[in-house]
């Protein structure tokens, strides 16, 4: 059931997002005097579609992993002599440029409007209390003191676990110190070089040596993955896991350690249910770490734990003070976006953090369920990451239509079919491999 809801979140996400992109174009277009003739959301067989009374079909088609415009144009065909006012070819090198930046431009425009709305609504934070530090980890050697709360990164207030993590996040790869700043005025250096540069998704919070502050949470299951080792010794949603080979478990994760450690090796347990103990053996399934280690996983879930109130903040702003901060956001991320790809280029950060439509289908999920706050956040982030994108000039891409019609602009001559061509094939065969390295990247995560 969790594929289904995956599957329709990703086809409610992208069906939004490209949407928007597209009647960017759309709009734009017809502002500049452009004959369209389909609007499609999605490609392959046509699952609706209506024809407007300008002869446009607007179309849903079966698979949901992108969209198009497409406007009349003599390149692709021919066209009555009484439309050749409407053709695109035919417009401004101006109006064309316009049409091409219009779909990333609804993107960003977007990305202003969901973070504009989440900020007025109210954002809940966690407030980034320290639980522990790691012995002989980067946070231990720099001093970094448990129960301290951090309240800024590099220079940059925050004010929650999320902007620390994204201050991290924006450090991947580089080289030098990072500086953290805590309630207790104390300001605190951490030296890295070429930062987690070769790892997949890193957990920049662990890898540093912080644990967030976190609740006792008994080690009492919620829900059981079906067809999953804890599923298969006889567990049962409410049991409490007493002892693990003899050794009395009093949390949560004294659990998950002990099953970690043991991947497809027998462990005997003693499970109190309805008052009584329960004798059961589990052998952990294994599965592979980035560095090739095996590490045993149950499919065993508790639930969450409440954080004392004191720990959690709810921050909403005025109208005029929330877009100012939507707009800085969508700024930030937009940048941050580039530095990330400039990385990739560079080889400071690992091709091995591209995602593909699997893991967008199960954040996309995830975003969903936890609530409308972290799915409009979601959104806005992957409207940002679309619209970024799509104006890195690659041909196929339209940052390299505007590159083309920049070029015309400058030389006042169109760029040579076969130039464009040849552009054409380089930018298929680069977006192709990238895509296939984002969904093997996928794939290897499952």
């Amino acid at each position: 059931m969790s594929v289904l809801y995956s599957v329709l979140a990703l086809a409610i996400t992208l069906g939004i997002l490209v949407t928007i992109h597209e009647y960017g174009h759309y709009w734009v277009a017809r502002r500049c005097g452009v004959k369209v003739l389909k609007f499609s959301v999605g490609f392959g067989k046509v699952l609706y579609s209506k024809t407007n009374k300008n002869g446009c079909e607007f179309a849903v088609a079966a698979i949901p992993l992108g969209g198009y415009v497409k406007m009349l144009d003599e390149r692709e065909g021919a066209v009555d002599p009484e439309l050749l006012d409407q053709a695109f070819n035919r417009k401004t090198v101006w109006q064309r440029m316009a049409v091409v930046l219009a779909g990333p431009a609804a993107n960003i425009l977007f990305a202003i409007f969901a973070y504009w709305i989440m900020f007025m609504t109210g954002v809940t934070q966690i407030k980034p209390v320290i639980g522990a530090i790691e012995e002989n980890s980067l946070a231990f050697e720099s001093g970094i003191k448990a129960g301290e709360q951090i309240t800024a990164i590099d220079g940059k207030a925050v004010t929650s676990w999320q902007g620390v993590q994204y201050g991290l996040l924006k450090r991947l790869g580089d080289t030098g110190e990072i500086q953290f700043l805590t309630d207790t005025r104390k300001n605190y250096s951490v030296t890295i070089e070429r930062w987690l540069s070769d790892k997949e998704e890193p957990n920049t919070l662990a890898e540093i040596g912080i644990t967030p502050y976190r609740p006792d949470i008994p080690a009492i299951l919620a829900e059981l993955q079906p067809g999953l080792p804890a599923e298969q010794a006889g567990l049962k949603s409410g049991d409490k896991i007493h002892t693990v080979n003899g050794q009395v478990i009093e949390q949560w994760f004294d659990f998950v350690d002990q099953v970690k450690a043991n991947p497809e090796i027998a462990l005997s347990l003693t499970v109190l249910r309805d008052g009584n103990k329960v004798n059961l053996t589990l052998i952990p399934a294994a599965k592979k770490a980035e560095n090739g280690e095996k590490y045993g996983f149950a499919g065993a879930m508790v639930e969450s734990p409440k954080l004392p109130d004191s720990f959690i903040t709810v921050q909403s702003f005025g109208v005029f003070e929330s877009f100012t901060k939507a707009a800085y956001k969508t700024w930030d991320m937009s940048i941050v976006t580039l530095e990330s790809i400039g990385k990739m280029i560079q080889g400071l950060l690992s091709v091995k953090n591209l995602s593909g439509p699997i893991t967008i289908a199960k954040v996309a999920n995830a975003s969903a369920q936890a609530g409308f706050e972290a799915f409009i956040g979601f959104l806005a982030y992957i409207s940002v990451m679309l619209a970024v994108v799509n104006l890195l000039p690659i041909p196929v891409l339209d940052g390299g239509h505007f590159l083309y019609y920049l070029i015309e602009a400058v030389k006042g001559s169109p760029v040579s079919e076969k130039v464009q061509l040849a552009g054409m094939r380089l930018g298929m065969a680069l977006l192709m491999m990238v895509m296939f390295v984002a969904i093997f990247n996928d794939i290897s995560r499952i």
